[in-house]
């Protein structure tokens, strides 16, 4: 039998979903880095009016999501998680395979992610889909890695970010 999977743009009132998904699929790192990473403390009901977020369900479940944020030059990839039952099924390729074409219809080069030096995991499996290493950054909590993809296929020219109202900045 085939899974029923449906990609979905996120409302509002998706926020505690989104926030109990990224707490469920970030727990598992919270010994390796001894603290809690930056997408179990968002604010999500602040974050899913400035940027956008795709809920992948399967068979009526929220099972994974992609958070993406349109800057001047490249989408960014904020947040991608998977719930713990549904990994190793392929969903957070599908859920970056979505964000690189959305990246490629709002006529973007170039797709930018980043993540903590110590997701090992995370970073082959973000190499094995064609990014690279651009940076690593060292923080009071960590070192973050910053990734690119240079997209071919971009259908129209670089677009203006849109604008927040509540920081200016996106």
């Amino acid at each position: 039998m085939t899974d029923r999977v449906e990609l979905r743009q996120a409302k509002a009132t998706d926020a505690a979903a989104i926030r109990d998904l990224s707490r469920q699929a970030y727990a598992k790192w919270v010994p390796l880095i001894g603290r809690e990473p930056k997408p179990m403390t968002a604010d999500y009901d602040a974050a899913v009016t400035r940027h956008r977020f795709d809920l992948l369900d399967v068979d009526g479940v929220l099972a994974g999501l992609i958070e993406t944020i349109r800057e001047s030059d490249h989408l960014l990839v904020e947040n991608v998680a998977v719930a713990p039952s549904f990994q190793g099924r392929g969903l957070g390729r599908r859920l970056m395979a979505h964000a690189e074409a959305l990246a490629r219809e709002l006529g973007f080069d170039a797709i930018r992610l980043y993540t903590n030096q110590r997701f090992a995991e995370n970073i082959a499996l973000y190499r094995r889909l064609g990014y690279q290493v651009d940076r690593e950054e060292t923080l009071p909590v960590g070192t973050v890695v910053h990734m690119s993809k240079r997209l071919q296929g971009a259908e129209f020219p670089v677009k203006p970010p849109s604008v927040c109202p509540a920081d200016g900045r996106r």
